[in-house]
């Protein structure tokens, strides 16, 4: 299995991106996909999750601003950020939970993160 993220890069605060993650591979089924984030110096947190029946779960800093969205079909999850600020500047990692067979346990999987740079 395997994550492609794209979409990041430089914008200014009060600007807007779209990250996308396409999931590939083996892959029988997925349950939750979602967005995480790491800054320098900190830890990786959660931006956003989104199950498979579409339910949404976001870090409180980004209620509002930032919306997450799944194609089953085509097995991508996307992450609309508007109103970006200095403080969102990180490298954003899509994650999936996935099984890769009808009997095979579910288990995590990440993709290799994009660069989200917001100047102020």
């Amino acid at each position: 299995v395997q994550l492609q993220a794209s979409g990041g890069g430089l914008v200014q605060a009060g600007g807007s991106l779209r990250l996308s993650c396409l999931a590939s591979g083996n892959i029988f089924s997925i349950s939750d996909m979602g967005w995480y984030r790491q800054a320098p110096g900190k830890q990786r947190e959660k931006v956003a999750l989104i199950g498979s029946g579409g339910l949404t779960d976001y870090a409180d800093s980004m209620k509002g601003r930032f919306t997450i969205s799944r194609d089953n079909a085509k097995k991508t999850v996307d992450l609309q950020m508007n109103s970006l600020k200095p403080e969102d500047t990180a490298v954003y990692y899509c994650k999936i939970q996935a099984r890769r067979t009808m009997l095979a346990s579910s288990r995590e999987y990440w993709g290799q993160g994009t660069q989200v740079t917001v100047s102020s």
